[in-house]
């Protein structure tokens, strides 16, 4: 059986994870290496421990979300089904057997706001875990001149958590913002079509989506 640190401890999964990483630096977007997809892996695993997923199912979650990113080493534009395709032959060279890999396979391909669907549970995690991780750290850049509304957004982040409710039915991303560094509407300009998708995921989950910003439920 394939296990999370069979994979995570995979010498080629790493270096693609790095070396997409890499390609996302030099085209000036924020972190995508190895704190991302541990944070994806964390925030995965606990929605669907929460919601009482069996043992396996969020085994799954966690080679997705640590392997979600990948195809951003092919090009960042529609690297969600570049990095399925990726993970395919990982996975099946692995010896993992193909109703897994296609659970998997599917749930990174649907992970991006451009194009995905959470069409099964492990993709609705998966979007949710990827799109709650807005943080300060992810910031490269550290010239506050130079700043662009993704780097103030991220970087005006002093905290960011996933909860679900002790009666299953809603999930709430609570964040707090420095308004010095970026306001509410930077937020909800560049990540609007992402909370929409955060929406459609919990509905997947059988949640109600909440936004909370500075003690204020804005969705």
């Amino acid at each position: 059986m394939i296990t999370f640190e069979t994979v995570k401890n995979d010498p080629a999964v790493k270096e693609y994870i790095r070396r997409a990483d890499q390609s996302l630096e030099v085209l000036g977007y924020t972190e995508h290496s190895f704190a991302h997809v541990g944070k994806a892996v964390a925030a995965s695993e606990y929605v669907l421990s929460a919601l009482g997923a069996d043992a396996r199912q969020i085994e799954l979650a966690k080679i997705a979300a640590y392997m979600h990113d990948i195809g951003n080493l092919v090009n960042r534009v529609d690297h969600s089904q570049s990095g399925a395709i990726m993970a395919f032959r990982i996975l099946d060279n692995l010896g993992m057997p193909a109703d897994e890999i296609s659970t998997i396979v599917t749930a990174i391909g649907n992970h991006d706001e451009g194009t995905g669907v959470p069409v099964n549970e492990i993709a609705a995690a998966l979007i949710i875990a990827d799109k709650s991780d807005v943080r300060r750290s992810r910031v490269r850049n550290q010239d506050f001149a130079s700043f662009d509304i993704h780097d103030r957004v991220n970087y005006s982040v002093t905290d960011s958590r996933l909860s679900i409710s002790d009666d299953k039915e809603e999930i709430f991303l609570t964040i707090t913002i420095d308004t010095e560094y970026g306001s509410v509407m930077d937020y909800f300009e560049i990540f609007m079509a992402r909370m929409i998708l955060c929406r459609k995921a919990a509905e997947r989950l059988g949640l109600r989506f909440r936004l909370v910003i500075n003690g204020q439920t804005l969705l």
